[in-house]
């Protein structure tokens, strides 16, 4: 056992895993220990020197937590290229939602151009959460000020037909008719995406209290039946 899987199983609540491992139906049970985030989202801050290098290249891992502790510490790195290099590295490990939407590291925002290059890349791949990551980085990147049309019709060239990539789609999109409402309105309008995406779009943003009451109304009359 190493001296990262000491300290997870020793920071484990079974309550806790009990509660959690259904929320996350593709994960091995046995691979699930049951460490609360807090626990190693701070241990992730503690991880360092040659003990944090040699984790990191230690793929794939045995444990859920190994990964979640993974993600948090790219979410900490500075270095866009390391960060770029590391995420690149770990996203053909990744195997749930969980794991995925726990990386999110703040400092990519300050590299937009590059990044976008590397979206565009991953959005073409045929690994789920290479893609779903993909939309969620213009998601929590590119929305606001940043927003170009060719982001969402990028998005529409996806073709990857699975569940956790149309439910982040949907969330991307929902997000966007909170922030920029004029261009994602013609997005479900023109019902630009599948039946499904759409519907779920529509739902996430009625029950957002980010889109107005006005917009909430016209939007549920553009439901696909």
């Amino acid at each position: 056992m190493t001296e990262i899987q000491e300290y997870l199983i020793n920071n484990k609540d079974e309550g806790y895993r009990a509660f959690t491992l259904p929320l996350i139906p593709n994960v091995d049970p046995s691979s699930f220990i049951g460490v609360r985030l807090p626990i190693i989202k701070k241990y992730a801050k503690e991880v360092g020197g040659t003990l944090k290098e040699a984790f990191l290249d230690d793929l794939p891992h045995q444990y859920h937590e190994e990964n979640i502790l993974h993600a948090f510490i790219l979410s900490n790195l500075k270095d866009y290229d390391e960060c770029i290099k590391r995420i690149d590295a770990f996203l053909p490990y990744v195997s749930n939602w969980s794991v995925c939407d726990t990386i999110c590291n703040k400092h990519l925002a300050k590299h937009k151009d590059e990044l976008l290059k590397e979206i565009y890349k991953w959005l073409k791949s045929k690994e789920v959460y290479r893609v779903r990551y993909a939309v969620k980085c213009l998601m929590n990147y590119f929305l606001g000020e940043d927003f170009r049309e060719e982001h969402l019709l990028k998005v529409q060239e996806v073709r990857l037909n699975d569940y956790y990539v149309q439910m982040m789609i949907a969330w991307y999109l929902a997000t966007g008719l909170a922030k920029n409402y004029n261009s994602f309105i013609k997005a479900i309008e023109g019902k630009m995406f599948d039946p499904c995406i759409h519907n779920k779009a529509i739902q996430k943003a009625v029950e957002s209290f980010r889109v107005s009451d006005e917009h909430k109304a016209y939007l549920k009359t553009l439901k696909i039946k």
